[in-house]
């Protein structure tokens, strides 16, 4: 098991960083709680990972908190729920507001997540309950920087991975160009998926 990774930022495509250890780069694919927390190019960071191996592939999902970690592996746990949903959840709800969804059984705001029907909802809700526990609220360690350019583009790229619909992406990147508010790819993401589920 590998428990975490440290190096330098070589590269930012949202929802993936790669990390240089030692000459080595590691594709790190991250939910956007994490990915907006991150430094620049160039800058060191240490992520907590968790390695999924499949038939077709070896995968490294990295978090900057023990408890957006524990979450994920929780989520993988429950029957019809993969990495890529267990991602989308951590991007567009905080640990907290996960657990307030379990707690209130809010099938409404869980189903806003791409990917997660009301059959879904209510299966996280019911194996979910009792996963939780007492963890303590995520926090977030790292600073995100803001870049010069809009990041529009890759803000786009960035939700289609999601898996969000592109007329949806479209949607919502239009609402947030509109309000004046983002100047970075970090901000449009952050923004749509406020925006998301709202």
């Amino acid at each position: 098991m590998i428990s975490f990774v440290r190096g330098r930022i070589s590269g930012k495509h949202a929802p993936t960083v790669v990390l240089d250890v030692g000459g080595i780069g590691y594709d790190i694919e991250t939910p956007m709680s994490t990915f907006l927390t991150l430094p620049a190019v160039g800058a060191d960071v240490q992520l907590l990972t968790h390695f999924l191996v499949r038939e077709d592939a070896q995968l490294l999902y990295g978090f900057s908190t023990d408890e957006d970690r524990a979450l994920f592996r929780n989520l993988l746990k429950v029957s019809g729920v993969g990495a890529r949903i267990a991602l989308a959840i951590l991007s567009g709800i905080s640990v907290s507001g996960f657990r307030r969804c379990v707690e209130y059984e809010d099938v409404p705001a869980l189903v806003k997540v791409p990917g997660i029907g009301k059959k879904t909802a209510e299966r996280l809700i019911v194996e979910m309950r009792d996963k939780l526990g007492d963890a303590s609220v995520a926090t977030t360690t790292t600073q995100a920087v803001a870049t010069p350019e809009t990041g529009r583009g890759e803000a786009y790229s960035a939700l289609l991975a999601l898996g969000y619909r592109d007329a949806e992406v479209r949607k919502l990147l239009q609402a947030v160009e509109q309000s004046g508010e983002a100047s970075s790819t970090e901000d449009y993401i952050r923004l749509a998926l406020k925006k998301a589920v709202g």
